[in-house]
């Protein structure tokens, strides 16, 4: 069931792809001229939202694929990159309407990504001592 993870990846780089194009389209409508990432709150809120789905996701992605690979196979890892994905979304659209209310995606996405962690941990240690 790898097409599962393998789902979930595409899914997440049309996530990262939406918040490109917000962070974008608000630059564009509040005039923020490059390099410059501040200016007006609505631009900035869309800026962290896209810089922090990438740093989230430069740790996502490789549990993602150990948890699959390594730890309890893809239908497992794929539900909880599942997970991962409906709290980023969450996160997202929480925090561009009111970053105050950003925490209920924060932590869904969190926890998600804490499962895999867990799951690739324990299939790389039993793959050690197997092996």
């Amino acid at each position: 069931m790898i097409e599962l993870p393998a789902l979930v990846t595409l899914l997440t780089v049309l996530l990262l792809f939406g918040t490109l194009f917000v962070t974008g389209k608000a630059r564009g409508k509040y005039d923020i001229k490059a390099p410059a990432v501040s200016g007006h709150p609505s631009f900035e809120r869309a800026y962290r939202v896209q810089m922090n789905t990438i740093e989230n996701t430069v740790m996502f992605l490789p549990v993602l694929w150990l948890a699959a690979s390594h730890g309890f196979g893809g239908l497992w890892a794929g539900t909880a990159g599942l997970v991962w994905l409906v709290g980023r979304v969450w996160y997202a659209l929480a925090y561009l309407k009111d970053p105050t209310t950003r925490g209920g995606g924060f932590g869904l996405s969190t926890l998600a990504w804490a499962a895999l962690l867990v799951m690739a941990g324990i299939g790389i240690v039993r793959a050690m001592m197997i092996g």
